[in-house]
């Protein structure tokens, strides 16, 4: 599988110079199959310009996997051209708790007076599947889910293509109980070995005691802890905070890799931006 990002920012989009080389939009992931299926994760600002491309490519099925329905997961979907074009099937995963069905969730977004063109409006044939499941199929590809330990819950997922493996945490928080979230060594053992997982790592430890405790999302130290745990290939530095300009991303990089480092594994941390894209 080919893993593009779209989109990295957390909470609400950014642009400008000093976001240039990492990005302004937020989460927005394409996984390419090695069956050619477009796999789209978290539908952010980012989904924009991924619309733009897969339109120009002629693609015509999409399948999503939402983490959950907080907006900045959410208000790319509206954007997405190929929802407004006739013959494109868009099968729509996810798992929620608070957010009712994924159906409800985007009709809202999608509701006046917040936007003119209404769910029911679009011409691309919709499919739901609203189950939570622990283990289901996405395309080709096998995927477990786990819930976030985040405000007004989502799900955390793993895909598995032959023998490669890929978590995505886009959102979670280790240091503080959630309802319905899981422990730190729950996640460690359902990422244990993965080649690549993207995980939230917002914050400093200053930062985050100071005043983001609860918020749902984690300090950079606790993600590579779990990275190094988990013995995962490669951690990507995700949630990246929409005040924090690329200058100060590159110290965050910095801290990370030496954290890694001590622990003896040089080679474990990349810092998500916009574009970057690896091949699992």
């Amino acid at each position: 599988m080919r893993l593009e990002v779209w989109g990295a920012r957390g909470s609400i989009a950014v642009s400008g110079e000093a976001y240039d080389r990492y990005g302004g939009d937020t989460t927005c992931v394409c996984l390419d199959t090695k069956a050619g299926e477009t796999v789209i994760l978290d539908a952010g600002t980012g989904l924009r310009a991924l619309g733009n491309k897969v339109l120009d490519e002629d693609r015509d099925t999409f399948h999503f996997v939402l983490s959950h329905a907080h907006w900045d997961h959410l208000l790319g979907f509206p954007f997405f051209k190929p929802l407004y074009r006739k013959g494109v099937t868009i099968h729509i995963h996810g798992c929620t708790y608070a957010q009712q069905s994924i159906k409800n969730f985007l009709g809202t977004v999608m509701q006046p007076p917040f936007f003119p063109v209404t769910l029911d409006d679009v011409n691309a044939q919709l499919v739901f599947d609203d189950e939570c499941k622990p283990h289901f199929e996405v395309g080709c590809m096998c995927c477990e889910s786990i819930p976030l330990s985040h405000p007004n819950n989502g799900y955390g997922f793993r895909f598995a293509e032959d023998d490669k493996s890929f978590a995505f945490f886009p959102d979670n928080e280790f240091s503080h109980p959630h309802p319905g979230g899981r422990a730190f060594d729950d996640y460690r053992d359902f990422v244990r070995g993965v080649d690549v997982l993207i995980h939230d790592a917002e914050y400093l430890p200053e930062e985050y005691e100071q005043y983001s405790r609860g918020w749902g999302h984690s300090r950079y130290t606790d993600t590579v802890r779990l990275g190094v745990e988990a013995d995962v290939k490669q951690l990507v530095l995700w949630h990246l905070n929409q005040d924090r300009v690329d200058d100060d991303v590159d110290g965050l990089a910095a801290l990370a890799q030496q954290s890694a480092s001590e622990a003896g594994r040089s080679d474990l941390c990349t810092m998500a931006r916009t574009k970057l894209v690896i091949d699992v």
